[in-house]
């Protein structure tokens, strides 16, 4: 293999010495929900124990389960003591279908293990199904302070086709709900569906810009590999009328003050995800629970982990004091292309200075990739900062395979 004109001198071939960690933030991974969805591919089980109320898991699954996490953290401990955590996220899967009480007591326990930012941005994703709403007092005691809800779309069709289990009605109420409780709400919404229409696009957003959420996520569907979808797929918009809806989504809420920072992230002004932000900014994070994966930095490596996946090996697991499946080492050759395959997700780029920071290499090392990203008209940057130009941001892909050749 012919080696990088930039290894001859010693660029990259060194080991990786941080001067100071990158912030760490905490990742709890909630594995059930009432029915799975054919688009998802994330790690989520559907309930099939006795439920509390029609819509949960069992309280004595809870209860192994929260023991589970805090030991899960407890055992985690000596791969991050005496590092501040400033964001928290209950991601699933459904973590609204946990009970107030639980949510209370993962939190205590985390304030009692770890140091936690007194301005931590704790966050909850929550179904808008009607026993969900009903918790989010609970969860707002409990101490989550921004609310995630997976609304999809407000076409009651559409929710049918995604395979959702509550209504355009149910949404709308939620988010009312959620309103009393909260004053930092992120909505999820999901365009390009089966037979979607831009008209129809356009509306499931001028709807959601109706209650003026704090944050909006517009996730075009894609067909993930091991899903419903992707082996009996619907008729989805082509490519065109895609990027049209997109096009059309981005001036929309531009025009209504959403900053639109990443990919499929839009903020209003200091609003933006602290957490979501961190991954971008290639942040550490550990991961807790069935399935979670962490990234973890040391002076002299950086580490990747992931948690067993089945809820109830996951549990018998951490019994056995080994609740991680794979772990390894990110080689320096590989640090360059997973920063950027995560930096430059952020429409305006990043500072200069956080790639060494957050890679312990020198920008030298790259110098060729940046250089035919620029050449490309991918790229841009001047001496503070470096961001994908906007087609860039259209053909992200192509960019991002320009450092895969650091590798090499």
């Amino acid at each position: 293999m012919t080696s990088h004109p930039l290894q001859a001198l010693g660029l990259r071939s060194r080991g990786i010495a941080f001067q100071a960690l990158p912030p760490l933030s905490l990742y709890i991974h909630i594995p059930w929900c009432v029915k799975k969805c054919p688009y998802c591919d994330f790690n989520s089980h559907e309930a099939r124990a006795p439920v509390q109320g029609g819509a949960g898991i069992s309280a004595e699954l809870e209860k192994q389960y929260v023991a589970a996490l805090v030991r899960d953290l407890e055992m985690a401990l000596p791969q991050i003591w005496g590092r501040k955590v400033y964001t928290i996220f209950f991601g699933g899967g459904t973590p609204s279908l946990l009970s107030g009480v639980a949510i209370q007591e993962i939190l205590r326990n985390v304030r009692m293990l770890l140091p936690l930012d007194m301005n931590a941005e704790i966050t909850l994703e929550a179904n808008p199904g009607t026993v969900e709403a009903d918790k989010f007092a609970a969860f707002r005691d409990a101490g989550v302070n921004r609310l995630s809800m997976g609304i999809q779309s407000f076409n009651d069709t559409q929710l049918q086709a995604l395979g959702r289990i509550h209504s355009a009605d149910e949404a709308k109420r939620a988010i009312q709900i959620a309103q009393q409780h909260f004053d930092n709400i992120n909505l999820d919404l999901m365009y390009a569906l089966p037979a979607q229409t831009l008209d129809e696009a356009l509306l499931d957003v001028q709807t959601a810009l109706q209650y003026k959420p704090q944050h909006l996520s517009c996730y075009h569907l894609t067909l993930e590999p091991n899903t419903q979808f992707h082996h009996n797929p619907p008729v989805l918009p082509d490519d065109d009328a895609s990027a049209e809806m997109q096009q059309s989504i981005e001036i929309l809420l531009g025009a209504h003050g959403y900053e639109h920072y990443e990919t499929s992230a839009f903020a209003q002004p200091k609003r933006r995800a602290k957490h979501n932000l961190n991954y971008w900014q290639f942040g550490d994070y550990l991961g807790i629970g069935a399935g979670a994966h962490s990234k973890l930095s040391f002076p002299d490596k950086v580490l990747r982990q992931a948690r067993y996946k089945q809820p109830q090996t996951y549990m018998q697991q951490v019994a056995a004091g080994a609740p991680i499946q794979t772990e390894h080492e990110v080689g320096v050759d590989a640090l360059p292309f997973e920063f950027m395959m995560n930096a430059l997700r952020l429409n305006e780029g990043f500072d200069s200075s956080l790639f060494a920071e957050r890679t312990s290499l020198s920008l030298l090392s790259i110098q060729h990739e940046l250089l035919e990203a620029e050449r490309r008209g991918l790229l841009f940057r001047d001496h503070q900062r470096i961001a994908p130009t906007q087609l860039g941001q259209r053909f992200l892909n192509d960019l991002l395979e320009l450092f895969l050749t650091a590798e090499d």
